[in-house]
């Protein structure tokens, strides 16, 4: 049973926002010293001994995945949203790179519809509209300040969304474990089959920061799932906006760059955008509720 404690699940999911953005600054620091594949399977391996961790105190039969195909395409979208990420950071700044992320809620408004089914309202659509001209302030694109690294975020974004749809549609069939569990496996054998064509031997230095990297980001992802535990998803979705502040900071003292005005006001409507589409979400899971309770 779900435990009513939002207070601590919002404590438990700014503080994985501070390690997912610790974790993407490493991540953009060792992109210009390892191959990123190479780091990104140390970063699996260890999310991999993650999630083997938290199957172990799972019934055996309970792994067993109902939906195993949903499954294996979900892990494929979760390895290729990292790696393409990385790939977008190496080029841009902290904050465009994660600004340009943020896209991922209104993406999944777009896809809900054709793959889920579900109808999206015009304020919903208007929500959508202002996220992507927030995405084309920052993107620029015919303009001077115009980066085509921003296509890996744009991919990335779109990957990440297909993998949150695929969640929903499993969510009720398969445990969290299962999904963790398959997707850290699929994850890990992509990026194993890729690794020998750009493995180099990493310095002691690039590799402590890889296995911190990898530290980082397996435990912000089970603080997600503790805060998940503790409050309800809307309540929740609008703190990870708050990434982009860990960021910015971890840009400036490491590569000493700050985000510019157009990324600044590109963010400001992008998360506008994302918590209006959070509170018509929950406006309507809200009615809905209400209409199956009976009379």
């Amino acid at each position: 049973m779900p435990t009513d404690d939002p207070i601590r699940g919002i404590i438990l999911s700014v503080a994985a926002t501070i390690l997912f953005g610790t974790a993407d600054t490493i991540a953009k620091y060792l992109s210009n010293g390892l191959p990123i594949v190479e780091f990104i399977w140390i970063r699996y391996v260890l999310f991999v001994v993650m999630a083997l961790a938290l199957a172990s105190r799972t019934p055996l039969r309970t792994l067993k995945p109902k939906a195993p195909k949903l499954q294996l395409a979900r892990g494929i979208c979760v390895v290729t949203s990292s790696v393409l990420f990385v790939y977008g950071v190496h080029a841009m700044t902290m904050a465009q790179a994660t600004t340009i992320s943020f896209l991922s809620p209104l993406l999944v408004t777009i896809l809900s519809i054709p793959l889920l089914g579900e109808v999206v309202g015009i304020r919903r659509w208007a929500a959508v509209g202002a996220g992507v001209l927030g995405m084309l302030i920052v993107v620029r694109p015919g303009l001077d300040g115009f980066q085509p690294a921003a296509l890996f975020g744009i991919a990335s974004s779109t990957a990440w969304t297909l993998a949150l749809i695929i969640t929903r549609k499993i969510a009720n069939t398969d445990t969290p474990q299962t999904t963790m569990l398959i997707s850290a496996a699929v994850g890990t054998v992509v990026l194993t089959v890729l690794l020998p064509f750009e493995a180099v031997w990493p310095t002691p230095w690039l590799l402590v920061l890889s296995l911190v990297m990898g530290v980082l980001a397996s435990i912000g992802q089970w603080l997600v799932i503790l805060a998940h535990k503790l409050a309800p998803a809307s309540t929740l979705a609008p703190l990870f906006y708050v990434q982009l502040v860990w960021v910015s900071i971890g840009g400036y003292l490491v590569f000493d760059n700050l985000p510019d005005l157009w990324t600044l006001v590109g963010a400001a409507v992008i998360i506008m955008s994302g918590l209006y589409t959070a509170h018509r979400e929950r406006l309507r899971r809200a009615e809905a509720a209400k209409a199956r309770v009976p009379a």
